[in-house]
């Protein structure tokens, strides 16, 4: 008897339809250039990420240089950091080699102002787990290459062509253990985002 209450009450008490809201206004926000790489630079700090604004990639070999000792394995998904293990060479290796690698390197062509996220598609991460199974990432991406809003991050990759693809910030946290915060607690400890500008 009271299942069938419930279910009337239910059914008695349905949502009215409402007209969806209008989201042209998230597509015309438009800071563009040093605006926008401070605004992601503020958001992605918040969220824990150390964030860096070089001119080149040999600026980024230096600052690695000082964050990572000499014969760590680091590897990078950008064929211009030569010195480092490509992961272009290394497709035909199995995901559990890659176990003890300190650093992945990748490029982004996407990153979102209003939350730090940054896209990497499986071509940019050359093995879909490169990402998230070593102790650190690192993510190098141009100025130009960020927009303001998640939806117009949407409105860049809703059409293109890709067979998987993630949006990454980070690096995780929680504190549901003792409300004890645990920061990289699934995938990496610390992400790194080296700005072209």
């Amino acid at each position: 008897m009271s299942r069938e209450k419930i279910l009337a009450a239910v059914k008695k008490n349905q949502f009215t339809h409402a007209p969806l809201p209008d989201l042209e206004i998230l597509s015309t926000l438009t800071a563009t250039g040093d605006d926008l790489v401070q605004q992601y630079t503020s958001v992605a700090s918040a969220g824990g990420s150390f964030v860096y604004e070089v001119k080149d990639l040999e600026a980024i070999k230096t600052i690695l240089h000082k964050e990572f000792k000499p014969g760590v394995k680091i590897i990078s998904g950008i064929q211009e950091l030569g010195e480092y293990t490509y992961a272009g060479n290394v497709l035909e290796e199995s995901s559990h080699s890659f176990a003890d690698a300190e650093l992945t390197i990748l490029q982004s062509n996407l990153g979102v102002a209003e939350n730090g996220a940054l896209w990497l598609t499986e071509s940019q991460m050359n093995i879909r787990v490169l990402p998230f199974i070593s102790q650190h990432l690192a993510v190098v991406i141009s100025k130009d290459a960020l927009v303001p809003t998640m939806a117009q991050a949407y409105a860049q990759i809703g059409n293109a062509d890709y067979s998987y693809g993630a949006f990454i910030s980070g690096p995780s946290k929680t504190a549901d253990i003792e409300q004890s915060l645990v920061i990289g607690a699934h995938g990496p400890r610390s992400l790194s985002v080296f700005i072209l500008v």
